[in-house]
């Protein structure tokens, strides 16, 4: 079996044809030269799993026969991460580790002290590259389930997306070095969803922080060091797989 998940539109039956085309068929075919009986395991990116042996192989194609099929559940509690842009070298960065770590959702935010700027023209190529960089992350981490990345909020629009989520029962969690409650306080064993709020380099600016408390989120002390805005999201999501369930299961095989 390959060491990667090759991602497909759609995962059919047990013994019909599955067809790896585009940007994966291109890197299995004739990046990694991957031939005719050769075993592959693919997904659909929303939880559907498949063993395949491959059947045909041409120019940026494969034609693979679904020998096992079988589904993934998205864990449990599910996590979204309202991540503030790094800066621009450590802006991908962030993604790829919160997506080897888990993430389930991750919401960019161009907070008031970001120094990166997604003006204009930026957003649609930053989200795009946040997409791409999580398909890459969770190819090579084998996940089932493909973090949805959406568009670029602002403060208002996070505060409205945490205004929703605390309605809807979940854990709203702003990861701040001045807060006095431990994250291993936060009840998440029982919630059905937490979210993660992550600011920039500069720190969260006071009267963002809030308007976030007003709207339902605590503020909590990750630990006793300073993280990166890069990495705090993928240890945060590290002691969520501790603290929950999350981590009960082992990487498909």
């Amino acid at each position: 079996m390959a060491a990667t998940v090759f991602y497909i539109e759609r995962v059919p039956a047990v013994d019909d044809i599955a067809v790896l085309d585009g940007k994966e068929g291109h890197h299995a075919a004739t990046v990694r030269r991957i031939k005719v009986g050769e075993r592959l395991t693919v997904s659909d990116g929303a939880g559907e799993f498949a063993d395949t042996v491959v059947v045909a192989a041409q120019r940026d194609r494969l034609d693979l026969t679904v020998t096992r099929r079988w589904t993934v559940d998205l864990p449990r509690p599910t996590v979204t991460l309202v991540q503030a842009l790094p800066k621009s070298e450590r802006s991908e960065l962030a993604v790829e580790l919160a997506t080897e770590a888990g993430i389930d959702r991750i919401v960019p935010w161009q907070a008031s002290r970001c120094v990166a700027r997604w003006d204009g023209p930026k957003a649609p190529k930053g989200i795009a590259k946040w997409r791409a960089a999580a398909l890459a992350a969770a190819k090579q981490s084998r996940r089932a389930i493909v973090p949805t990345v959406d568009d670029l909020h602002d403060t208002a629009g996070v505060v409205e997306l945490v205004r929703r989520e605390v309605a809807d029962g979940s854990v709203v969690a702003a990861l701040h070095e001045s807060a006095s409650h431990r994250f291993a306080d936060l009840p998440v064993s029982d919630a059905p969803g937490v979210v993660l709020i992550v600011g920039p380099e500069g720190g969260l600016d006071s009267s963002e922080l809030d308007r976030l408390i007003d709207a339902g989120a605590r503020t909590v002390l990750l630990g006793p060091t300073v993280l990166r805005t890069s990495t705090a999201a993928a240890v945060a999501l590290g002691a969520l797989g501790v603290l929950t369930r999350r981590w009960d299961s082992a990487p498909p095989q």
